[in-house]
């Protein structure tokens, strides 16, 4: 009997991750309950395995809605039905902090999957994006004026964690799942139109699709693979610019003219992000507002997501707390 094509799917791009691995490597993978996750986490249980692997499938319990708790211990019964070498949940306290909900828990899932892969030794960890996932990024990233960095999207791999299903559509994750005889937990967030990203599934994908043709998602992502290369090029010469021209003190704002400005936009965003800025609320027109600052076309300061604010004294540009009013 012929593997069905959406387990193909989903196996090949785990496999396709795993390959570098050794026989004895731990891998992690997060798991919702959702199609997208437990599709991964069947999929790597199968690859890996089969590459002598351990496996260890983890859910985070961010506690943001009633049964929380529940639904984690169901997933681990999910995951030890799959055969995973171990199961663990844990629960995180999702703090704001000066950013939105949606970026308060995703920081939270990502400290705690950091902490749990040094405590285990993980070579890897695996997360459940899609190809959907990675249209609805690029959309969500153009409409902020996000520029170059929003058309790249989801990086496929980066430190120890890496997406194996960017290649896959949802609708193969979810095809994997009834094929394999899993029941998927529905979000109810992801019907919730309060947030960005709901809307953008639910109704302007739709309607990009109606009236320009199927394939929308898929053209999104590639486009994303396409520009990513560039972005990182770009990005790797302002790591080692900044390296060179920053202080204790800040930034010589004469010495950033000698640059083109891809190069200087992004230093200046690296420069934020040290001094605080929260990285996935640092849209375009912040790093706009600290190039005009710099070139001194703007006057004044320039205050960021995260509590932080550049001004400009004494030829650098600087950077300091801001003030919390209550």
């Amino acid at each position: 009997m012929s593997l069905h094509p959406s387990v193909a799917a989903c196996r090949r791009g785990v496999r396709g991750v795993l390959s570098a691995l050794e026989p004895g490597d731990v891998v992690l993978v997060a798991c919702s309950g959702g199609a997208d996750s437990l599709a991964l986490a069947s999929a790597a249980a199968f690859e890996g395995h089969k590459r002598g692997l351990r496996v260890i499938g983890v859910t985070v319990d961010h506690g943001l809605q009633e049964g929380s708790a529940a639904q984690a211990e169901r997933v681990v019964g999910q995951l030890a039905a799959m055969g995973v070498d171990e199961t663990a949940t844990v629960r995180v306290e999702v703090r704001a902090q000066g950013m939105g909900p949606e970026a308060a828990a995703r920081q939270a899932r990502y400290d705690v999957l950091e902490q749990f892969r040094e405590h285990v030794g993980a070579a890897l960890v695996l997360l459940g994006h899609t190809r959907d996932d990675q249209a609805e990024t690029v959309l969500l990233g153009l409409t902020r004026g996000s520029g170059a960095r929003s058309l790249a999207g989801m990086r496929r791999a980066f430190d120890h964690y890496a997406r194996p299903l960017l290649d896959v559509s949802r609708d193969d994750t979810l095809t994997a799942c009834q094929v394999e005889g899993i029941e998927p937990w529905h979000d109810p967030h992801n019907d919730d139109p309060g947030f960005a990203r709901v809307r953008v599934r639910r109704t302007v994908l739709p309607v990009l699709e109606e009236h320009l043709g199927p394939g929308v998602a898929a053209a999104l992502a590639r486009t994303a693979d396409q520009v990513r290369d560039d972005v990182e090029a770009l990005d790797a010469i302002a790591l080692t610019t900044y390296d060179g021209l920053r202080t204790a003190d800040g930034l010589p704002v004469g010495a950033l003219a000698d640059h083109a400005r891809a190069v200087v936009s992004r230093v200046l965003r690296l420069a934020a992000l040290d001094a605080g800025a929260i990285d996935s609320e640092l849209f375009h027109v912040h790093v706009r507002a600290l190039v005009d600052l710099a070139e001194g076309a703007l006057s004044g300061e320039v205050r960021l997501p995260g509590h932080a604010t550049a001004y400009c004294r004494d030829g650098l540009l600087r950077f300091r707390p801001t003030p919390v009013t209550s």
